[in-house]
């Protein structure tokens, strides 16, 4: 069994920054890829970044040029920093990963962490 515990949300005014952490620990075989979903209330979960074992980034067209990803293979971690925050981005952020066993896998989501823009 895999657990995902995710820290770094909370309240930031307009302008701000955040960096959320998720750490994948347990039965880890290969994490691939590593990523952020977030949902806003009365909104679907949308994709917010994704980040492949060899570097290979996707982002949100919303978040492009203010949030970053970045994951720490080693310690089975990805990062997302998040700059110029808007009241947009106002949502529960979702770690998301996929474990890979043979040729077999399974997805896996963290507890999300509230992150509120506001002023």
């Amino acid at each position: 069994q895999v657990q995902l515990v995710e820290s770094g949300g909370g309240l930031v005014q307009p302008g701000g920054s955040l960096r959320l952490s998720c750490a994948a620990s347990g039965s880890i075989f290969m994490i691939d890829p590593m990523g952020w979903y977030r949902q806003a209330p009365g909104k679907q979960r949308e994709l917010v970044a994704s980040g492949l074992m060899g570097g290979r980034t996707t982002y949100a067209d919303s978040v492009k040029g203010r949030f970053t990803i970045s994951r720490d293979n080693a310690k089975n971690t990805v990062y997302l920093q998040m700059n110029d925050l808007k009241p947009e981005d106002t949502a529960v952020y979702h770690c998301y990963v996929r474990n890979w066993r043979g040729g077999l896998y399974e997805d896996l989501w963290g507890q999300g962490t509230q992150v509120t823009v506001s002023s």
